[in-house]
């Protein structure tokens, strides 16, 4: 019965449009008030207790160190970067767009922020090239889905911090996934290329690639600090936050001079609107988190599912369904912290990797950021190109194909997940 009221409550305060915050903190302390033995005092406790989580200290450090990149001109200069790498080939300048998906995705650690910094030079610099609108905003759109996927990533800190699970070793997890989805939205872009004959640019020269190169180091060695500096040992993930904020204000300030130091209080005030934003909703999912597991919940479900004798590929389509539809209507840090206490005992029941758990969820995750109603990425996409959003949707589904295709694979081969953090972590 508490649950089922639980359940009403939330959706019922999602439906009437309270934010998806709100309608978790309240369904979760009305349930503390009316039915459970725990006092009141309890919420502000467990609220409170999301600002004491130390991995989670590492999520407004990267949203810093994102926006000195992504208000500076971190971006342009990895775009110019990638056009003079793979720019000469046929339909160039997309693949050139996903390869600077993939290098900024290392920087910022948030989709959006990728669809955003990327998009909002690329899709302009396609367009006069030639090349569709509609086209160039489903590429970006789907490649700026990376931001959650290739290492540092925001989502993957709070899946560790829900499970406690190691991130370095999810980091790890996440690298090989995220060249392989870069990849094989490459290939794929080449082949319609190929078939639209969509343009090329010209063959840069040594010195130019050299140039561009040289201008896009600084951005490049940020790449380096945050995941050699965790993988060596060198620095925690939360350190390696810190670290990457503190690089990025010098690299955008005195470096790259694109930012005044006057005029860093506005981009400090963005990031910590987005901290706070974000922090607010998983505070308020970890207190509904926390009324399932005092309810003993994912107990129960983990004795149904045992009892139902599902082999491990089953529950695994289970789990992906679910995702699915979570991700079409909620943020990616409330879904992780409403669903894992209950889908994480039952995985563990089954024999499934902790690690490999947490990269399903982020390809979930990832495709959720392009479902419509509710898909982040749309919508940024929609206010940089000024399409509406049911183009951007129909831009974008194409695309979605390939997502899907690449959840199946990395749901049932665990090593492209786990071959990376096993081969270090045996080094």
């Amino acid at each position: 019965m508490t649950v089922v009221f639980l359940f009403i409550c939330l959706f019922t305060l999602m439906l009437i449009g309270v934010p998806i915050a709100v309608a978790l903190g309240l369904s979760g302390s009305l349930i503390i008030i009316l039915f459970s033995q725990d006092s009141i005092s309890s919420v502000a406790i467990k609220l409170f207790e999301t600002s004491e989580h130390y991995t989670l200290l590492a999520i407004p450090f990267f949203l810093l160190a994102g926006a000195f990149m992504t208000t500076g001109g971190v971006a342009r200069r990895l775009i110019d970067f990638a056009n003079a790498t793979v720019g000469h080939i046929r339909g160039g300048l997309a693949i050139a767009s996903v390869l600077a998906c993939m290098l900024f995705a290392a920087l910022s650690g948030s989709s959006p922020a990728t669809v955003a910094a990327v998009g909002s030079i690329a899709i302009a610099g396609m367009v006069r090239s030639g090349y569709p609108i509609e086209f160039g905003t489903g590429i970006i759109c789907n490649a700026g889905t990376l931001g959650i996927l290739i290492p540092p990533s925001i989502v993957m800190v709070v899946y560790a911090a829900a499970t406690e699970s190691s991130v370095g070793r999810l980091f790890m997890a996440g690298v090989v996934p995220g060249l392989l989805l870069g990849g094989v939205l490459m290939i794929a872009i080449y082949i319609v290329a190929r078939i639209k004959n969509l343009p090329a640019l010209p063959r840069a020269s040594v010195k130019e690639w050299f140039a561009a190169a040289r201008k896009a180091l600084w951005g490049l060695i940020l790449m380096v600090i945050i995941l050699g500096g965790i993988y060596s040992g060198a620095f925690t993930p939360t350190e390696a936050a810190a670290v990457a904020a503190v690089y990025s204000f010098f690299v955008a300030v005195f470096v790259y001079k694109d930012i005044k130091l006057k005029e860093c209080p506005k981009v400090l005030l963005e990031a910590g609107k987005l901290s706070i934003m974000l922090m607010f909703i998983i505070a308020n999912a970890m207190l509904f988190a926390h009324v399932l597991t005092t309810e003993q919940i994912p107990q129960h479900l983990t004795s149904l599912v045992v009892a139902m004798e599902l082999q491990p590929w089953q529950f695994l389509i289970v789990v992906n369904i679910i995702l699915l539809v979570a991700g079409a209507f909620m943020e990616p840090s409330a879904i992780i912290l409403i669903l894992v206490p209950i889908l994480f005992p039952i995985a563990m029941q089954l024999g499934i990797d902790p690690i490999h758990l947490g990269i399903i969820m982020v390809v979930n995750m990832e495709i959720g950021m392009i479902t419509p109603p509710v898909g982040l990425n749309l919508f940024v996409s929609s206010a940089i190109t000024g399409l509406s959003l049911p183009q951007v949707i129909k831009a974008a589904s194409p695309w979605l194909l390939l997502m899907l295709g690449f959840l199946i694979a990395v749901t049932y081969i665990p090593t492209i997940s786990l071959a990376l953090p096993n081969w270090i972590g045996a080094m």
